[in-house]
């Protein structure tokens, strides 16, 4: 009797790299990362409170004057009010000063 071939590898184990490498690729770089930035998002959501001074994601430029469970009012001029949802609080800007306290201006002849 002839020798026979080896039998191929089952069809399964032909088809399981080229399933488990592209979820591999895509959790290592889309849903981690995604998580990651939702996770520091609600942390900084968490930490709002008044008188910080904020930045929407519409791009509007305010100082928080209530924090609500639903909604934060920032005042964004002297006597404008405007009373946004706390999710379209972008981030939390850093005031100017900071940093720079024992700087020194320059005089420019």
């Amino acid at each position: 009797m002839p020798d026979q071939a080896p039998a191929g590898a089952a069809p399964i184990a032909q088809l399981l790299p080229m399933v488990i490498f592209p979820l591999a690729i895509f959790y290592i770089l889309v849903w981690r990362p995604h998580t990651k930035a939702r996770k520091e998002q609600e942390q900084m959501l968490k930490n709002l409170k008044k008188n910080d001074t904020v930045v929407t994601s519409g791009g509007l430029f305010g100082t928080i004057v209530n924090v609500k469970a639903e909604s934060i009012t920032l005042r964004v001029d002297d006597n404008v009010r405007v009373e946004v949802e706390s999710s379209a609080i972008a981030r939390v800007v850093k005031p100017k000063g900071q940093g720079t306290a024992g700087a020194t201006t320059e005089k420019r002849t």
